[in-house]
């Protein structure tokens, strides 16, 4: 390869291209808590009496849908279309190309849905819409991380956007739709949290060093029977640490941890879209992440300082368990 080709394959992939889907995850994701919060807000405005949110089941009856979590990813998947095209996404209300249509209110009857091409914004375009320039980006978006949350008013619910290249996660936003928090981060280019007043601070995870003054956070599955062997876990825990909290949003939890509000963390059952940014966050702020979709293996972070001792607790207190 000539010196030109090898600059502008490092042009394709490198800090330029990821600060790039950086800025547009967080931009993305602030835009859909824009949606949230406006819908929020005429919601509280029908006052008593209204259907309210309008919640559905998911999962199981505990695992509520709100007509927010689909208009918010509608409104992610057009953000996404208009700005690249060729990508695609993968949502938890619509899947990847699904159901969730893109076009917008306000376009003519009939008109193509999603880029300039007509194909939607969830399905691959022939060609990537830059020529070869840049490689193919998959979008994976959480509309509201947080739906129990939502409904009962309590403010920790998050929009969640993260772009993959080639199976791997280089950059992610998630924006606390209440707070107004924005938390960003990108493959080897650090993590921030952005203030509701524009303030911004380069994150690092604590120097906890001890398990035992660690705060550790955690999560629970829907179903009834891993909640209930979850719990026991929790049981087996929590003498170990300074105690642990539970605040209903995955990709939270992985920003509290980024940001030195949590010094570990474990959950079982999670979805690609429940940490695929906030995980990459997490790791950007120095925190030893690992991963998993099996429902038996729960995703893990921690601080450097108790990784080691924090995942031998969580194996001996899982292992005790199943003996």
């Amino acid at each position: 390869m000539t010196s030109s080709g090898a600059a502008e394959e490092a042009g394709r992939t490198g800090p330029e291209f990821v600060d790039g889907l950086r800025e547009l995850a967080e931009r993305v994701a602030v835009s859909g808590g824009d949606v949230a919060r406006r819908m929020l807000a005429e919601f509280d405005s029908r006052g008593p009496g209204s259907q309210g949110l309008g919640s559905r089941s998911k999962s199981s009856e505990t695992d509520p849908v709100t007509v927010i979590d689909t208009s918010v990813e509608e409104h992610l998947r057009r953000e996404i279309a208009a700005a690249r095209p060729g990508d695609t996404v993968l949502g938890e209300e619509g899947g990847e190309g699904g159901e969730v249509t893109d076009e917008a209110p306000g376009d003519p009857p009939g008109a193509p849905a999603g880029g300039p091409s007509g194909e939607p914004a969830g399905d691959p375009v022939d060609g990537d819409f830059a020529g070869a320039r840049e490689p193919r980006v998959r979008w994976v978006v959480d509309p509201v991380d947080g739906t129990v949350n939502l409904l009962y008013g309590i403010p920790f619910t998050a929009v969640s956007v993260a772009a993959e290249v080639d199976g791997v996660v280089v950059a992610g936003a998630v924006h606390n739709i209440v707070t107004r928090e924005t938390w960003s981060g990108g493959s080897g280019r650090g993590a921030a949290l952005r203030e509701a007043d524009g303030t911004t601070t380069a994150l690092r995870v604590s120097d906890c060093a001890d398990l035992s003054l660690a705060l550790v956070g955690t999560g629970f599955a829907y179903d009834a029977g891993i909640r209930a062997e979850q719990g026991r876990v929790v049981a087996e825990l929590l003498p170990r640490v300074r105690d642990i909290r539970r605040c209903g949003s995955a990709a939270l939890d992985l920003c509290m941890l980024a940001t030195g509000r949590l010094d570990a963390y474990y959950e079982r059952g999670l979805k690609y879209w429940d940490h695929a940014a906030g995980a990459l966050i997490a790791a950007e702020a120095g925190a030893v992440v690992a991963v998993s979709e099996d429902d038996a293996v729960p995703t893990t972070g921690a601080t450097p300082g108790v990784s080691a001792e924090f995942l031998s607790a969580l194996a001996g207190a899982t292992g005790r368990l199943s003996s």
